[in-house]
């Protein structure tokens, strides 16, 4: 599952990859839409999502679930706790996660929002017990107006 996958292209990238059991999750129908149309398959083929992930019951496990930018806008403590509560339920016993966030010299807003901001160390310590970290690195994104942007990256998975 793809949180925050709105118009993302990577249910593309890895649709041409072979990869058939998809899912995309976001607050925006349109963004949703843009991408099914984008995508051109029957709608049927990709899990489509409309849900706001801090009050979203999945109604199944994934054994994958990526976020590229969702959780830094999760600024509170009910916000958080909603949206791990969510990664937890969704996220297959032994199931991977992949999540960025802005780093902590990384930018204070995004699309005019307050964000949080984690290191490596603050993600994990965030996430509780319960996971085992793959790997944590922290990346220079330039954006599309040629900015860049901090981000830190933490891999792991749910212990069983």
């Amino acid at each position: 599952i793809d949180v925050g996958g709105g118009t993302s292209t990577l249910v593309d990238s890895l649709w041409e990859r072979g990869h058939r059991d998809l899912a995309v999750l976001d607050v925006s129908a349109e963004a949703l839409q843009r991408s099914r149309d984008r995508l051109g398959l029957d709608p049927d083929n990709v899990e489509w999502l409309v849900a706001d992930l801090t009050d979203w019951t999945p109604s199944r496990h994934y054994d994958v679930w990526h976020d590229r930018a969702v959780f830094h806008f999760m600024t509170t403590p009910v916000t958080r706790a909603a949206y791990l509560a969510s990664l937890r339920t969704a996220l297959a016993h032994g199931g991977v996660f992949v999540l960025a966030t802005f780093a902590p010299n990384g930018p204070e807003q995004c699309s005019g929002l307050p964000v949080a901001r984690y290191s490596a160390e603050d993600l994990i310590e965030t996430l509780g017990s319960g996971i085992e970290v793959i790997d944590q690195r922290e990346i220079i994104h330039t954006t599309p107006w040629v900015s860049e942007q901090r981000f830190t990256w933490l891999g792991g998975r749910l212990a069983t």
